[in-house]
């Protein structure tokens, strides 16, 4: 009798074997080359301080204590010999931490990492495929939750599996001698097996002993879990993509939420701080990500504002049953729910997480809450040397003595993130992680949301025509040296606050949204250099992106949401870094300019040594700004004048024309320089206007003379100036300049007849088609990146367009800064009134206010730039001073500009004369700048013809 069974079992693990080995191929996609290199995990440029020392040595003692040595393993809580891949991967994380900080020599490191893998790559495998969801850590046996041996096992954790894997690829970056062997492991676990139409899954045993996958991960950790598989070349696009999430607005703040709650798939869709910090410490921070960790902080201390309760929450161990629970913002549609895994409610357990306040403090240095709450937890070790407790109860105020590998992990890490100058841990491209280079799936380097964007892709029709499109290639990041700037010396005679005063404060909302624009310029601002960036996936400026962080800086010291300390600094550095802009052709400001190098740099970021031309446009934005610093500040007035008699005015005022100089390349390689009309509908009445203000005469780019029209919604809407000193035409016509203007300047007569039929026909395309309307350039997240959501443009109305006038489908934006802006100006207007509504909560409170939203989808526009929160700011800040023009009148003309302008015969193209092109005049229509002085006629008569 032939005995078969033993036959066909082997037959069978072959034929599994072979299977997982294909499906493993299927989902594998090559791995690209390391993410970083070694050196570069050493490189500790923000070394700890004493007290940092003193946090991660307390951290790394929990390892010392609960070091398995049979297994190389650690415990996931203290003295328990339990734990799963997640508290390996966290054990990884906390080793390699503690070797670059010096908390353990090499030979320490390498005997511990060595033993560790030894054991890891011989585990059982659950069904021979991955590692079991948990392992006795002194044993390395498989068990339950208990710590119960089972020869079987219970399944695999998927998120797990992401966490762990991406520990290895910090292991083998850091250390590449242990890339080989860490490969090995991974090929021998077959994780295509958790991969299924994009997703990740998990596996479990039901109570028939049959294998179930299922799903894993909600909002957030799934999105981190597959970043890990991501990194060893495994591709889970469904997971990695957000959906499906709502909003839900929890202590006033939108919080994005899973939409698979527990009551449709019996798994916690719980929203925690974790997962967030995580992705901002070992990814970076990114796009909706960095949108919704912003959220999910700024609600936890909203919810403090309004109970007085410190908030950190996030899921921990505790020190009684049930012993682990998910403190939450949100979940199963609860606000501030404290849960079990199987969802049973427990309010009186809710903690302050130790590791949610370490993380929130790192990842958002500056933020005063974040500085709160971690003040509460820093010290909170265990007596005995055994590491950080867990958090502290909110109800009872005791301790969590609760000691966990996951909480002293995640403190090593994020103290070792510091220590890298906040770097990200992990630097992969193959983890959707920024490189520095533009691509499909990153915004490019491409020119600010400004009006002098639209020269770098010429047309036909522009005076700018030779110019070419620069290709987005910045030079590599890692090559350029930032240069630092000392501040002008200290002013004579510093004042306290601005000379404005308020004729009403803000209101708690409206200093919220205050408070949330000036984030921008934190987040965006350059130490070293004091500059700010134009847009916030951009390390460059223009003259107008400088100009609106001016604006910025007086509007903020105003509404009092600066100290006069810190605008005293911020505006002395800028000065200073005015001095040292190169100037093209020695005459003026280029149009770009690195704000790490201060070097030129064209719209595409790359370097242009000799220049590329300067913006009239640029430079009246810059003007009015500085005219401004020196009227409500005084004390700035000599270093102003400094800087605005070192430049040379001979081209850019020409025939009472502002122009504006570009370059082209010949064909026999010369560069030449063009200097042509400024002709952008709005931007040159706005810049003259500036000019006015230093005694320009401009009077043919001012406001006023004949206007070309055409109907749009039954409103004859300006569509360019009529006029014969050049074929130039305007190509679009946008809400902007024009909300610029009146808020600076007040609407004179003749630009009010430009700014009414303007609003006029947006609010009756949103009558007739419901569809709110905020037209302006305004940035996107994706190609073309730059879009002009036009009133009217190329002779269609309500055209999207790319700067280089190509339709964009679908790409029309409800700008914030228009909405506000609007508001700000018309607050009785019913429709001015909607567009607020509509805008007022797109905001990240550590990042500034978003460009808006899509008309097409309501989906939320990701992109930050100086543009918008500037415009809010000043739209804010009118409001306070009862619409008053923000640009206020100088008291003194013995200034040293005044004085050069006297004296005549510069050589620079001063003024002929010392007296003010415009001036402040008021009737019963409100106050607002008129061409003209004391002295000389106004200028007077707008015309619009069809």
């Amino acid at each position: 009798m032939i005995y078969k069974p033993p036959q066909q079992k082997l037959l069978r693990w072959i034929a599994l074997f072979l299977v997982g080995t294909f499906l493993q191929l299927l989902f594998y996609i090559p791995t690209p080359v390391l993410s970083q290199n070694s050196n570069s995990c050493s490189n500790i440029t923000a070394p700890l301080t004493p007290e940092e020392q003193t946090y991660a040595r307390g951290a790394w003692q929990y390892f010392v204590k609960n070091y398995q040595p049979t297994t190389g393993f650690t415990n996931s809580t203290g003295g328990y010999p339990s734990g799963t891949l997640w508290d390996m991967g966290n054990y990884l994380m906390a080793l390699n931490a503690a070797r670059w900080l010096n908390l353990t020599d090499q030979a320490d490191f390498d005997s511990r990492l060595n033993k560790f893998l030894t054991t890891l790559n011989s585990l059982k495998l659950f069904e021979d495929t991955l590692p079991n969801k948990v392992y006795n850590a002194a044993t390395a046996q498989m068990v339950d939750y208990g710590n119960n041996p089972l020869e079987r096992g219970i399944g695999w954790s998927a998120l797990d599996v992401g966490r762990i894997l991406a520990a290895f690829d910090v292991i083998r970056t850091c250390h590449p001698q242990y890339n080989d062997w860490l490969k090995g492991i991974v090929a021998k676990w077959q994780v295509a097996r958790s991969l299924k139409d994009g997703q990740l899954f998990g596996a479990t045993v039901l109570p028939d002993n049959k294998t179930l996958l299922v799903q894993e991960g909600r909002l957030g950790y799934e999105e981190y879990g597959a970043r890990g598989y991501q990194l060893w070349g495994f591709s889970a696009p469904k997971a990695i993509s957000l959906e499906p999430f709502k909003l839900v607005e929890i202590n006033g703040v939108q919080i994005p939420v899973d939409t698979r709650d527990f009551k449709s798939t019996n798994a916690n869709n719980y929203v925690v701080s974790e997962s967030y910090i995580l992705d901002g410490i070992e990814f970076g921070l990114q796009g909706e990500l960095a949108d919704f960790a912003g959220r999910v902080l700024d609600v936890q201390k909203r919810r403090f504002d309004t109970t007085g309760q410190l908030t950190a929450v996030t899921e921990d161990n505790i020190d009684q049953p049930p012993y682990f629970l998910y403190n939450t913002v949100y979940a199963n549609g609860a606000n501030w729910a404290t849960i079990t895994d199987a969802n049973q409610p427990y309010p009186q357990f809710r903690s302050i997480s130790t590791k949610a306040a370490f993380g929130w403090r790192y990842l958002f240095p500056d933020n005063a809450y974040a500085q709160k709450v971690f003040d509460a937890v820093k010290d909170l070790r265990s007596p005995d040397d055994g590491g950080y407790y867990a958090g502290i109860y909110e109800e009872s105020k005791q301790p969590n003595k609760a000691l966990t590998g996951n909480t002293n992990g995640l403190i090593l890490e994020i103290l070792y993130y510091k220590a890298k100058g906040n770097h990200p841990l992990i630097a992969s491209g193959s983890a959707n992680v920024s490189t520095g280079k533009p691509s499909e799936n990153a915004s490019p380097a491409t020119a600010s949301n400004q009006p002098n964007s639209t020269v770098t892709t010429p047309t036909a029709n522009q005076p700018n025509s030779t110019v070419t499109t620069p290709t987005a290639t910045p030079a590599d990041t890692s090559k350029i040296m930032e240069v630092a700037v000392a501040p002008i010396p200290p002013v004579d005679s510093p004042q306290p606050s601005s000379n404005l005063k308020l004729d009403r404060p803000l209101t708690v909302i409206e200093r919220r949204y205050a408070e949330a624009a000036w984030g921008y310029f934190q987040a965006n601002y350059h130490s070293k250099s004091g500059l700010i960036d134009d847009r916030s996936d951009f390390k460059g400026a223009t003259l107008w992106g400088l100009g609106d962080y001016l604006a910025a800086l007086h509007a903020a010291r105003s509404l009092d949401i600066i100290t006069p300390k810190e605008f005293d600094q911020r505006t002395r550095h800028l000065l200073a870094a005015l001095t040292k802009l190169s100037l093209f052709g020695r005459e003026l400001p280029g149009r770009g300019y690195d704000t790490r190098s201060l070097q030129p740099v064209d719209y595409g970021g790359n370097p242009v040594p000799e220049g590329n031309g300067w913006s009239a446009l640029d430079l009246g934005r810059m003007l009015a700004a500085l005219y401004n610093l020196k009227t409500c500040h005084p004390e700035y007035t000599a270093a102003v004048d400094k800087i605005v008699l070192d430049w040379s005015y001979l081209r850019v005022v020409r025939e009472g024309i502002l122009s504006s100089a570009t370059t082209a390349k010949e064909q026999d390689g010369r560069s030449l320089t063009r200097v042509n009309p400024e002709t952008r509908l709005g931007y040159e009445e706005y810049a003259a206007r500036a000019f006015q203000l230093w005694g320009f005469n401009v009077e043919h780019s001012a406001v006023g003379g004949e206007y070309q029209t055409a109907s749009v919604e039954g409103v004859k809407v300006p569509i360019q100036r009529r006029r014969t000193d050049t074929n130039s035409k305007n190509q679009y016509t946008v809400s902007n300049p024009f909300l610029l203007y009146a808020l600076e300047f007040g609407l004179d007569p003749q630009m009010r007849s430009l700014f009414e039929p303007i609003f006029q026909a947006q609010a009756e395309r949103y009558r007739r088609t419901d569809i709110l309307t905020a037209s302006a350039t305004t940035l996107i997240d994706r190609k073309p990146y730059t879009v002009h959501s036009t009133i009217t443009g190329k002779g269609e109305p309500w055209v999207a367009l790319a700067d280089d006038g190509q339709t964009v489908p679908k790409g029309r934006l409800v700008s914030t800064a228009v909405a506000f802006a609007y508001h700000a100006l018309l607050p009785e207007n019913k429709y001015s009134q909607e567009l607020l509504q509509g805008t007022t909560d797109l905001y990240n409170p550590l990042a500034g206010f978003y460009e808006g939203f899509y008309e097409a989808t309501g989906k939320t526009a990701i992109g930050f730039t100086s543009s918008t929160n500037s415009m809010i700011l000043q739209s804010l800040l009118y409001k306070g001073m009862n619409q008053q023009p923000l640009i206020r009148p100088t008291t003194t003309m013995n200034s040293p500009w005044w004085v050069a302008v006297s004296k005549g015969n510069s050589g620079r193209g001063l003024p002929n004369t010392a007296t003010q092109r415009t001036r402040l005049i008021s009737d019963s229509s409100g106050s607002y700048w008129v061409s003209g002085s004391e002295n000389t006629p106004l200028i007077t008569g707008t015309k619009v013809t069809e």
